[in-house]
């Protein structure tokens, strides 16, 4: 991939590289924080659903200033905004306090979205879904390095909030590196997209069809990786009878498979296989590799079923945006907020749902609640799929996924 915006290019990936160690601090320091706010693991699976909330209520709005105002804005509100979280969380004196911040964070998450995902459609508009699947694959890399970071943390007795103050300076720099680096400018929809659409249409997209259906897949592919990101560690420990340490290792586990996934993604998409149908497949293999889980607990096996479903939960979100961007190229920012707002919705909904199954039921009927939601993504992914047949034309198929935005 060639771009003029390398320097943008870089600098959004290392804060998605950062990003994936912020979506795994908290239950990877799920003991710590617990004694220090005085709840128990449910309260911090609630704390979790704060960003979910600061996300929501921010979504509608930052795709829309997105699109009016432009990408860097919003990339460096949200970089230096995360300053809050990182700094406030270990020192948060009350569980309030730190819900708050919690949202804060969402917030953060929500303004980074919207500013990143289309600056990268934009710098690399014949490889749209390579340049978002590579957003999964450096959030992999970095929920993959947390755990070794916190395992030091932890055998030398270090304080826990050192993992969130690395994190704090590593965003305050990598803010400060965008700040003077050009981004694209706005290319949200012109004529020429115009003429295009009645090349590649045989009819025109539904939002309140294919579009509605990739909105909720938002939902569920964020549902399938976010139950196993939040509680595999406790499954490890409570389930498992795992120390602390192996428990949270689970996590690089499924880190790599997560790594791997996209990196053949990042290959195979658009040349090989279109989004859609990794929508469809993906799911199908979360499904049996969650079984393996709850059913194989010889330690090659939780390894592997570890593995294999951070494999099959990569890059699915970042498709489901590249799916919705091309049926509906038009003011992609907007658009793309619609499927984050579904994402921010399960991280509200979920972990206060999980919290509950563990609390009352425990800790393995959450994962057959990740079987459940695998199911009914593969059911929405299904009827995207034929809805992407009846939409577009086959001549030009490969090249309006990368034209899509």
């Amino acid at each position: 991939m060639k771009t003029q915006h390398f320097g943008m290019t870089i600098g959004l990936y290392i804060n998605y590289f950062l990003l994936g160690m912020i979506n795994i601090i908290f239950t990877s320091n799920m003991s710590f924080l617990t004694t220090q706010l005085n709840t128990d693991n449910t309260g911090i699976s609630f704390l979790v659903s704060g960003i979910g909330i600061g996300k929501l209520i921010t979504l509608s709005v930052s795709g829309r200033l997105s699109d009016k105002f432009g990408r860097k804005p919003l990339v460096l509100t949200a970089s230096f905004l995360y300053l809050i979280f990182l700094i406030g969380i270990p020192l948060a004196p009350t569980y309030k306090i730190a819900f708050i911040i919690a949202i804060i964070a969402g917030v953060s998450n929500s303004i980074l979205d919207s500013g990143s995902y289309p600056a990268l459609i934009e710098a690399f508009p014949k490889n749209t879904g390579i340049s978002t699947v590579l957003i999964k694959a450096f959030i992999s890399i970095g929920a993959m390095i947390l755990p070794i970071i916190i395992s030091y943390i932890m055998n030398h007795n270090i304080f826990y909030g050192y993992s969130f103050f690395i994190l704090a300076f590593m965003f305050f720099i990598n803010g400060s590196f965008l700040s003077i680096v050009r981004f694209p400018k706005n290319s949200n929809y012109s004529d020429q997209d115009t003429i295009y659409e009645a090349l590649r249409f045989k009819t025109k997209p539904i939002i309140w069809l294919e579009g509605l259906a990739t909105i909720f897949m938002g939902f569920t592919t964020t549902t399938l990786f976010m139950v196993v990101q939040v509680w595999l560690p406790t499954y490890g420990l409570n389930i498992l009878g795992m120390s602390k340490t192996d428990s949270i290792q689970l996590l690089s586990f499924f880190n790599i498979g997560s790594l791997i996934s996209v990196l053949i993604l990042a290959i195979v998409i658009n040349r090989f296989v279109s989004p859609i149908v990794i929508l469809i497949l993906y799911p199908f293999l979360t499904s049996l590799s969650v079984l393996i889980l709850l059913f194989c607990h010889q330690p090659i096996l939780l390894i592997i079923s570890s593995f294999l479903i951070g494999f099959s939960t990569a890059g699915l979100f970042q498709l489901c945006i590249t799916v919705i961007v091309e049926f509906f190229p038009k003011n992609k920012a907007t658009k793309s907020a619609y499927v984050s707002t579904a994402s921010s919705s399960a991280f509200i909904v979920i972990p206060y749902i999980t919290g509950l199954i563990a609390k009352n039921i425990g800790v393995s009927a959450v994962f057959w609640l990740d079987i459940i939601i695998a199911i009914v993504s593969i059911i929405l992914a299904t009827f995207v799929f034929y809805r992407h047949k009846k939409v577009f034309k086959k001549i030009g198929h490969s090249s309006s996924l990368m034209k899509a935005s």
